[in-house]
């Protein structure tokens, strides 16, 4: 077996796991098994009771890892995530006491229900892996990421994550409404509570980890390298575009398509890799005008229009 092939093998537990809680669903199953692999953080946004939660859970159960939760609510505060300083009478000293940011795998549920104070204090964290507290700093664990989940439709009690943050999750997913053979499947293993079954762990941190190593070596051609880069462009550009990807975005790209390829058991990126993960890594970091929003086109939209009137590259 070559190394590539591991990764793949690795991609097959982790998704044979997740499904056993989550019906169907293979193409956003894989989405975040990519950011797993690339270091990257997650953003599942979609409506009430299509298994958001669930499957945030079942990732995190997948991977022998520490993992926190964290209800966001508007009353949370920033040292409810980070941790906070307490004084010790004993010794005359302060104690810090970890904040359920210091995990492997933070599961933070509905996130923009939480203030704009308490987003941001997640921004180093998600960028640097490291968290400072009253001027000191502090490392999180290794591997570490941020799964979050945020309904798109109800706004009441709600605040719109911020540019910087949106930038910092690798990929967003969007599980939709099951079809009606998925929804009878749905109906028919989970009808009795008491019969849903209770995840193992099938990968610890070492396996991960080699995993992540790996996905470096997945060559990437220079003709892919400057797709991507046009791709990143061209987003900028147009009416109805406010502001565009970011060279964080493109790097996201560059990073994911690796993965993909290397999913997929080949140790080169072909452009239809960056075409199959451009969606998931573009759509939710460009920022659309007053002009097109009133005409119903979203992110998703542009992108693809984008890819659509891009020539895809050949190699020579």
């Amino acid at each position: 077996m070559s190394e590539i092939s591991i990764v793949s093998e690795i991609v097959k537990k982790i998704r044979r796991n997740v499904q056993k809680i989550i019906v169907g669903k293979d193409d956003q199953i894989n989405v975040a098994i990519i950011a797993i692999l690339c270091k990257g953080h997650v953003l599942i946004d979609d409506v009430p009771g299509t298994g958001k939660t669930s499957l945030s859970k079942a990732l995190a159960d997948s991977l022998d890892c520490s993992f926190n939760r964290v209800q966001f609510t508007p009353d949370l505060m920033p040292s409810d995530i980070l941790g906070v300083n307490i004084f010790n009478q004993k010794d005359s000293s302060f104690e810090f006491i970890e904040g359920p940011i210091f995990s492997q795998i933070l599961l933070a549920d509905e996130i923009n229900r939480a203030t704009p104070r308490t987003q941001s204090a997640m921004l180093e964290a998600m960028q640097e892996r490291k968290v400072t507290v009253d001027g000191k700093t502090r490392p999180l664990p290794d591997p570490f990421m941020v799964i979050a989940t945020q309904n798109p439709i109800e706004m009441e009690g709600t605040f719109p994550l911020p540019e910087s943050q949106i930038d910092r999750f690798m990929v967003r997913i969007k599980l939709g409404y099951p079809d009606e053979d998925e929804e009878t499947q749905i109906y028919r293993r989970f009808m009795n509570e008491s019969e849903i079954p209770v995840l193992e762990p099938v990968l610890d941190s070492k396996q991960i980890n080699k995993a992540v190593n790996l996905i470096p070596t997945v060559i990437v051609d220079d003709f892919i390298v400057k797709y991507i880069v046009d791709l990143i462009h061209t987003t900028r550009q147009g009416s109805g575009i406010k502001v565009g990807a970011s060279p964080r975005a493109g790097l996201a790209l560059y990073k994911t398509s690796q993965a993909l390829a290397a999913l997929e058991g080949r140790d080169y990126v072909i452009p239809d890799d960056v075409k199959k993960m451009a969606i998931s890594v573009l759509s939710h970091r460009l920022v659309l005008d007053s002009s097109a929003k009133l005409k119903g086109r979203t992110g998703e939209n542009f992108v693809e229009i984008v890819l659509s009137k891009l020539e895809v590259p050949i190699s020579k």
